[in-house]
């Protein structure tokens, strides 16, 4: 997969299974904004050209909040994690799941760019109830291709990634 993007994920499949649909559009890095990458830098990984997979301060972090605040969940995944686990595992936590995603993190880190490892993320990340990456994303939300976002648009579909069910 370093040279193509997945033809399906679990997460995809899971979706289209449980009535979400399914609406993707892959697109190489041309034919997206930079601005759509900026945006989910600044919105999900600040770190993300500095860091090796891991930025063990946020996971710290948010392990410190998890203790103290039990019913609240925060995460401290990278980009590189979620890609991880977007592409080869399925959602939702769990040490197992967590435990091969540290794998696979490691590998992609290893084998991938860190433009092959952004590209990926905005073409499987889900950007609303079925809508899987930027393409689908600008289609749906602005009826324009990715590679038109303006940085407002581009922030207004990072904005969802943390829940993309309910933030649209």
């Amino acid at each position: 997969l370093k040279w193509v993007n997945p033809p399906i994920t679990i997460t995809q499949l899971v979706s289209w299974v449980s009535g979400h649909g399914l609406k993707r559009d892959y697109v190489k890095r041309s034919n997206i904004s930079p601005q759509a990458g900026l945006a989910v830098i600044a919105s999900e990984d600040q770190l993300y050209p500095d860091h090796k997979g891991f930025d063990w301060k946020s996971i710290k972090k948010a392990m410190a909040y998890n203790e103290k605040k039990p019913g609240r969940i925060r995460g401290g995944s990278t980009i590189s994690q979620q890609v991880a686990k977007n592409v080869f595992l399925w959602q939702g936590g769990g040490f197992l799941r967590k435990g091969i995603e540290v794998f696979f993190t490691f590998s992609i880190e290893g084998l991938w760019t860190k433009r092959t490892i952004l590209e990926r993320y905005l073409n499987v990340a889900e950007m609303g109830p079925g809508i899987f990456g930027v393409q689908a994303a600008a289609k749906k939300y602005f009826n324009k291709d990715a590679k038109d976002l303006t940085a407002a648009e581009a922030a207004q579909i990072a904005a969802c990634l943390p829940n993309p069910k309910r933030y649209t």
